[in-house]
């Protein structure tokens, strides 16, 4: 009988492996470079524009998006410990410049809500752009973890080239 159990590098490399299979184009995979870090950057900039109840705020130090942030975190470490780390310091970064914008646009003609939903429309667009170019629906059609997959399968490239394994 064979052993059913898939350990977290398999289990992370069979999808990452899937992943790639949609993204063979280099025009689909030039656009999914630019485009899955924007749509990653505009939800956690949605979800950080939920108010969050006083009494839940601890002085300002919580909102949704560190909740979110702490569940995807959670999911990555459980693939691979390294790519997570990894991860949280790009959403750390993602979260300064979050942090920038929000308070840039506090007043004035433009809302961060209103940058965040064009930037996220836009990224999708070029996401489906990219597919349609590849000639293959979006993996994550297949299935919804795809959409935690994409930023690690960006991030396996560049620690391919620095030779760091994950």
């Amino acid at each position: 009988m064979k052993n059913c159990i898939m350990s977290s590098s398999q289990k992370l490399d069979n999808y990452l492996t899937r992943y790639g299979e949609h993204h063979l184009n280099p025009v689909n995979k030039g656009i999914h470079w630019f485009c899955v870090p924007l749509i990653m950057f505009c939800i956690l900039g949605l979800v950080w524009l939920i108010p969050v109840p006083k009494v839940l705020s601890f002085n300002g130090y919580f909102n949704w998006a560190s909740l979110l942030m702490a569940f995807v975190f959670y999911y990555w470490y459980q693939l691979s410990v390294t790519l997570a780390y990894a991860m949280i310091l790009v959403l750390f970064v993602m979260s300064y410049v979050i942090v920038l914008i929000n308070a840039a646009l506090v007043v004035g003609p433009i809302s961060a809500l209103t940058v965040y939903l064009i930037l996220f429309a836009l990224a999708w667009a070029g996401q489906f752009a990219g597919h349609k170019i590849e000639g293959k629906k979006p993996s994550f059609l297949e299935d919804l973890q795809f959409l935690l997959i994409g930023p690690l399968w960006l991030l396996q490239f560049i620690f391919a080239k620095l030779k760091i394994r994950y």
